[in-house]
């Protein structure tokens, strides 16, 4: 197909397809012509995924970049592909060394050593979770800390939902991809989820209704 039909079935206006292919999102379709150049339904599904990443999941383009360079790249195991996924959705910020994240690492640690997991507490997503302890004390909130395990119970259960996804397919190509979009709209989905569920508990614990 022509960069025009390709448009119109992704919903990607022409000018922004050119762009991800200057930027190496998205490859260059094949050249029929100087000023013509053919794609196919591989083009189109890329740039399904990279809006998706882009418009639900809230990465920044060089986020993205990063995952599907990963992604494309075959001797990257699947857990990399994961990792780079997780650390594009919540990035560390670096800028909280002190007693107050050094105490929210050690109570990852501990979390990790319960729940007997096999992540790291240094990695991207440790990280973002003892950030995540530091802003709750310091917000006044460090009794959260008390539902850690409450929420690595339905941590657990998600993810090997996620896993049985992911395990229906075959061909690399479809793991990987699954793996990605698993990772960050399955975030998005998550939060969703969980943001439906508090106003259902809040209705029927305080007797209050939301339409819609």
């Amino acid at each position: 197909m022509r960069i025009g039909e390709l448009s119109r079935r992704s919903g990607v206006p022409v000018p922004t397809i050119k762009f991800y292919v200057r930027e190496g999102l998205l490859p260059a379709g094949q050249l029929t012509s100087p000023n013509q150049a053919s794609y196919d339904d591989g083009h189109e599904r890329r740039l399904r995924l990279i809006r998706a990443l882009l418009d639900v999941g809230g990465l920044p383009l060089s986020a993205i970049g990063e995952v599907l360079r990963v992604m494309e790249d075959p001797q990257q195991p699947l857990r990399d592909v994961l990792g780079t996924a997780a650390k594009s959705i919540a990035p560390s910020r670096g800028d909280d060394a002190g007693p107050e994240l050094e105490d929210a690492r050690e109570d990852v640690t501990e979390l990790l050593e319960r729940r007997g997991w096999l992540s790291g507490a240094r990695s991207p997503g440790g990280e973002s979770l003892a950030e995540v302890l530091v802003a709750l004390r310091r917000a006044g909130h460090g009794g959260f800390v008390e539902l850690l395990d409450d929420y690595a119970a339905a941590a657990e259960q998600v993810a090997r939902a996620d896993l049985d996804y992911v395990g229906r397919r075959v061909a690399r190509e479809d793991v990987v991809e699954s793996v990605v979009v698993g990772t960050v709209l399955g975030e998005a989905m998550f939060a969703a989820l969980r943001r439906l569920a508090h106003v259902d508990a809040s209705a029927r614990a305080f007797g209050e209704e939301e339409g819609g």
